[in-house]
């Protein structure tokens, strides 16, 4: 298990230039599968849950050829189906929560396909019954081998369907969506995720050959194609990891430029750093977020405390609820953070409350932050990475302490960004990977 030590209390300078996007990637990845055709894929995140994706999906039969660090040539010509029974892949598919997304391809391709339970990040409860209710209602059967752990769908004629989902589930519409594209007829997925994610996957299966409209909206609706063809997709900046660097910005006191962003791309995402009272500046493509001295939190109209709470976008997305978290204990003023969708994913705050943050967690949803204003600074401290997102807001809290921490199991942190100490240490971090 590798670990990182940071000294804390350094600002940083300079340009920051964002990975690909981790969610996309692991979408477009899958959707190889269902052509025979060449694809080829730019930008890709060098990161292990990206890496462990493609090393799956080369044992399952693709050829794949690296170009470069992030370009990649894609060849799903002869599958073997059978790996999927194999110990081997029960191991590494249970690893890696991503690899549900080849199911849609598969079973729309080869008319079946299986996985084990997917793994991922430790932040509660996270089912997968909207992915085979939309299976089924294409006309797949599924089975669940609960002794064994395997998840298993086969339909030998898929026929388009009015289906109206019971979560807006991100991976869930994506696996929908990759399934009935060769469905018979005409298939509508109401109540759809319409992430940018879903809206890459979307334009990429057009460039194919597919017939999907909607996109940007929740309803889907797709006509069912015989086959597939090649295409090249580049995937797009990983907003996530650009909201991270805005509030590790403000944490640090640094001023830091990130490149090629597109602000109307981030979504909420900017208009909530906002409401902590972090504002960033957009020239061209580049946003700049200069060094704050001080922040503090904007209340309601009427005076109460403010609350940011996530929410299917175009609302805030969960997974830069840590981050805004964190960024806002050194804050002046209170706020309310609400996390609805996964019940585990604020437990990382006993250690930020360990070094030194008031953090009141009222529920394993909500957690009210009383910010320190700068007048406190964190202590340092060792801990442990609990997942992607929980990581690198608990690295950011190191890099503003006050002494030397450590942070052990980043390898969870590993998982979703890609070389961040490196990246980091360019602009005047001090992070020793050990």
């Amino acid at each position: 298990m590798a670990s990182f030590r940071i000294k804390g209390g350094m600002h940083l300078h300079g340009n920051l230039y964002p990975q690909g996007a981790k969610n996309e990637a692991l979408q477009i990845i899958c959707a190889v599968l269902l052509t025979s055709e060449e694809i080829r894929i730019n930008n890709i995140p060098d990161i292990l849950d990206v890496n462990n994706l493609i090393n799956l999906l080369e044992k399952l039969g693709v050829k794949i050829k690296k170009l470069n660090n992030s370009d990649f040539l894609f060849k799903a010509e002869n599958i073997n189906l059978d790996y999927l029974k194999t110990k081997e892949f029960k191991e590494q598919g249970a690893r890696l929560r991503g690899s549900v997304m080849i199911l849609g391809p598969l079973l729309a391709r080869f008319k079946k396909a299986f996985i084990p339970a997917p793994g991922g990040d430790k932040i509660g409860r996270r089912r997968l019954d909207t992915h085979f209710f939309g299976f089924k209602k294409l006309g797949a059967n599924f089975n669940y081998d609960a002794e064994n752990g395997i998840y298993s769908v086969e339909g030998n004629k898929l026929t388009g369907a009015y289906m109206l989902l019971d979560e807006a589930s991100v991976t869930g519409t994506a696996n929908i969506l990759m399934a009935s594209v060769f469905a018979k007829g005409k298939t509508t997925i109401y109540n759809a995720a319409c992430e940018p994610y879903l809206q890459q996957l979307s334009k990429m299966l057009n460039s194919m050959g597919a017939k999907i409209s909607g996109i940007a909206s929740n309803m889907l609706i797709i006509e069912g194609v015989d086959t597939l063809g090649g295409c090249t997709h580049t995937v797009m900046p990983d907003m996530i990891e650009v909201g991270s660097f805005i509030g590790l910005a403000a944490m640090t006191a640094s001023d830091i430029t990130v490149k090629n962003v597109n602000l109307s791309d981030l979504g909420m995402i900017p208009p909530t750093f906002a409401k902590l009272g972090i504002k960033v500046e957009q020239t061209g493509n580049d946003i700049h977020i200069p060094s704050y001295k001080n922040y503090e939190i904007e209340s309601f109209i009427d005076g109460s405390i403010m609350t940011i709470a996530d929410a299917p976008w175009p609302g805030l997305t969960p997974d830069i609820l840590s981050v805004i978290l964190v960024t806002a204990t050194q804050a002046k003023g209170s706020v309310l953070i609400h996390q609805k969708m996964f019940e585990s994913r604020l437990f990382f705050v006993d250690k930020l409350i360990d070094m030194g943050a008031k953090i009141i967690l009222c529920d394993p949803h909500r957690a009210s932050v009383i910010g320190l204003n700068r007048e406190v600074p964190l202590r340092a401290s060792t801990m442990t990475s609990p997942d992607i997102r929980a990581g690198i807001a608990l690295l950011i809290a190191a890099m503003s302490a006050n002494g030397t921490s450590t942070i052990h199991n980043i390898e969870q942190i590993d998982r979703g960004y890609q070389n961040i100490d490196k990246r980091l240490n360019a602009l005047g971090a001090e992070i020793e990977r050990l």
